[in-house]
Order: structure tokens, then C-alpha cells, then sequence
């Protein structure tokens, strides 16, 4: 099986920082693309930011500047550093992996179970 565990999310002030992680782990052969998405209650989930195992990101138009997501590849791990955080960023955070597991010939979308990020005074 594989699984992916984000970490990280908690209360902060407008204006101040939080850096999520996500672990990958279980039969993995490799790791593509890895990507962190948010969705605030009563809206769709939203593209944050992504990046290739060669290290190209990807980012929402919302979070250009403020936002830097990079990755461990030994460590099979994402990390989303997010600055000069505002209340319109709350909402809960998740992570996605496009994983080709031992053994597989198809590479599958994984997804974790998401860690809530609050921005308010």
C-alpha cells in the first residue's frame, strides 16, 4: 500500500508563515509530480502548487510570490513554506503524489488526509 501523511497545519497570525510536509511511504518504485491542493469550506478544491521529480514547479495564481513548494526525493517528501499567510489561504491542505508502486506498470494518483491551515487574528 502506500500512504501519504501531511504535517504542519495549525493556527497563524495574517501575515506570518507555516510550513506544511508531506511524507510519502509503502511500496513505492518512484514519485512524479507532488502536489498541494486546498479547499475552504463551501468551495472546490484548488490548486496550491506542484512540482516534478526534476523540480519544476507550478503554482496558483493566489499563492505566486507568497507561496514556495520543493521536495526531498530521497525522502519521498513535499514541503509547501507559506509566507505572508492571509485569511483568504484558510482552508484544509492536501497533499497528492502521482506514485508507480513495485511491481505496477501504471502510475496512480494518491491522496492524504489533509491538515487544516487557519490564518486569523
Amino acid at each position: 500500500q502506500v500512504q501519504l501523511v501531511e504535517s504542519g497545519g495549525g493556527l497563524v497570525q495574517p501575515g506570518g508563515s507555516l510550513r506544511l510536509s508531506c511524507a510519502a511511504s509503502g511500496i513505492i518504485f518512484s514519485i512524479n509530480t507532488m502536489g498541494w491542493y486546498r479547499q475552504a469550506p463551501g468551495k472546490q478544491r484548488e490548486l496550491v502548487a506542484t512540482i516534478t521529480s526534476g523540480g519544476s514547479t507550478n503554482y496558483g495564481d493566489s499563492v505566486k510570490g507568497r507561496f514556495t513548494i520543493s521536495r526531498d526525493n530521497a525522502k519521498n517528501t513535499a514541503y509547501l513554506e507559506m509566507n505572508s499567510l492571509k485569511p483568504e489561504d484558510t482552508g484544509v491542505y492536501y497533499c497528492s503524489a502521482r506514485i508507480l508502486k513495485l511491481g505496477s506498470v501504471t502510475w496512480d494518483d494518491y491522496w492524504g488526509q489533509g491538515t487544516q491551515v487557519t490564518v486569523s487574528s
